[in-house]
């Protein structure tokens, strides 16, 4: 076996792809929203919409390029065709930023490039996940730490963009913004050019052989020629389609407006995510050819994405809610020097890298002593100390007025309780889905689990929406949003009581994973 300090160097390379594209992502991401707000004149509603829904898509498309990647082009094409396609929507973002004078100009590239980035994730995120997997054999008990180490790789990524992106692009002066659009573009060029130099010589599984290849079409699938790669029937496929659509136009539907005007100011977008993140899991476990201990592998996936869902829509306020708040009320000056309110995005996968060999110490010291947490129990207290760090800022802003700043400390704290939680839940939650899904359905599955981060950063975007600005009061499913204090509470009930019933259903999870087992 070809290996490097215990793990083959196919890892290695995987990582370095991943932290590429990782900077990319979020060096894009961390003058999103600013860019929109100073450049464009967005209002931040409108920019919140706009992010959730550009975010929600970015984890949407998964499904399409895992279906393809299993089917047609395998894992590697697909990583290096969705990498160049996500390259050219950075630089159509750079071009968007050159001409941001121009406002109709200027929206219609950003249009166009967020839709090449959409795109091309989808052909990229779920297919460089599944491949780490693939490097070892079945029963390898490395693969937990492989998937640690690549999370590493994503979060060196996170780390190194905002710095640098923000260094040349949140300057305060609107025509800068270019810059660290064409620094991301960078960034990702550089990644395709590492993949594709050296996929051929390390990517490769325990005996040698290349892992991610074009899929081969055997003589003893002829009987299934009418189905699809998953065994989906053409009935199913429509069902699939039919029944999206359906919930779309449902989810569409303003009950409050008469029959001509039912479908005013309908989220396509929002309503189309929801809908696939209901449709594309049903569609998937009542597949004929499943048995019935990996409906139960499959059914695990689901309820720990489901709560998934609402610890993304509340981490994820980082790239817009948390954004505003670091530029206009957080008091970022250190000695003579106001940093730039983009840094802030650097924190938690700073803290990441330094606590991660940390929690990996504590998890194996419990293990030792028999107490380690169980996989859906570690996700619970993920997202619970979610709830934690909104506590801590939501004290920290009570009582002050919309124009007054306060100190750097809360808005450090709430990252470094996030992280924390994001080391409970993340990579274990990536290493579940590898462990419990059928081969034949990693990568679509890999998407699925994709699929609950689309639904919950749509849902971020419709909930940064609520940021508290001008004095508006507004409500949120009864919820009345008067200012901070009330915004981030919200943030604290709903990833609590999300803590705690999963808590409760942790022991039924385990003993679901346990039997497919026996």
């Amino acid at each position: 076996m070809n290996t490097t300090k215990g793990h083959p160097k196919g890892l290695y390379l995987l990582f370095v792809t991943e932290m590429w594209e990782r900077f990319s992502y979020y060096g894009m991401r961390a003058l999103f929203m600013l860019y929109m707000v100073q450049a464009l004149l967005f209002d931040k509603e409108t920019a919140s919409q706009i992010y959730g829904s550009y975010t929600g898509l970015v984890y949407l498309t998964p499904l399409v390029g895992g279906y393809i990647a299993d089917r047609y082009w395998g894992n590697r094409r697909s990583i290096v065709v969705g990498a160049l396609t996500m390259a050219l929507g950075q630089f159509l973002l750079f071009l968007s930023a050159c001409y941001f004078h121009e406002t109709g100009m200027a929206k219609y590239l950003m249009f166009c490039g967020l839709g090449l980035l959409i795109l091309g994730n989808g052909f990229f995120k779920p297919n460089i996940s599944t491949m780490v997997g693939r490097l070892y054999s079945a029963d390898d008990e490395r693969k937990d730490s492989a998937f640690t180490i690549f999370y590493m790789g994503v979060n060196v990524g996170s780390t190194i963009a905002p710095l640098v992106c923000g260094l040349v692009g949140n300057t305060g002066h609107p025509e800068d913004f270019k810059w660290g659009f064409l620094a991301a573009c960078i960034g990702m060029l550089i990644g395709a050019a590492v993949f594709s130099i050296f996929k051929g010589k390390y990517v490769c599984d325990p005996d040698g052989n290349p892992v991610g290849t074009v899929p081969e079409r055997k003589n003893s699938m002829k009987r299934e020629e009418k189905k699809d790669a998953h065994g989906t029937s053409s009935v199913r496929t429509w069902f699939m389609v039919a029944g999206t659509v359906a919930l779309t136009l449902l989810f569409s539907v303003n009950w409050d407006a008469d029959a001509a005007h039912c479908f005013s100011g309908a989220d396509w977008i929002g309503s189309l995510i929801y809908a696939t993140a209901i449709v594309m899991p049903v569609v998937i476990i009542t597949d004929g050819s499943l048995s019935r201990s990996e409906k139960m592998r499959i059914g695990v996936i689901y309820i720990i994405a489901f709560f998934v869902i609402f610890f993304w829509a509340a981490y994820e306020q980082a790239g817009a809610s948390l954004t505003f708040f670091a530029d206009e009320q957080t008091d970022r000056h250190i000695g003579g020097w106001e940093m730039p309110a983009s840094y802030f995005q650097s924190f938690n996968p700073i803290m990441i890298v330094l606590l991660a060999p940390l929690f990996a110490s504590m998890w194996s010291f419990l293990g030792k002593k028999g107490i380690e947490p169980s996989s859906p129990r570690k996700q619970a207290i993920g997202l619970f100390l979610l709830s934690m760090g909104y506590l801590f800022i939501a004290f920290g802003v009570r009582g002050v007025d919309p124009g007054m700043k306060v100190s750097m400390v809360w808005l450090t704290g709430l990252y470094l309780i996030h992280t924390m939680g994001e080391l409970c839940l993340a990579p274990i939650g990536l290493s579940l889905v590898y462990k419990l899904s059928p081969v034949r359905f990693s990568s679509l599955l890999m998407g699925v689990w994709y699929l609950s981060t689309s639904a919950a950063n749509k849902f971020a975007g419709l909930l940064s929406g609520y940021y508290p600005e001008g004095g508006a009061v507004r409500s949120f499913m009864g919820w009345r949003i008067e200012n901070l204090f009330d915004f981030f509470m919200l943030f604290v009930c709903m990833s609590g009581v999300a803590a705690v019933i999963l808590f409760l259903l942790s022991g039924k999870l385990q003993k679901m994973m346990e039997a497919q087992e026996q």
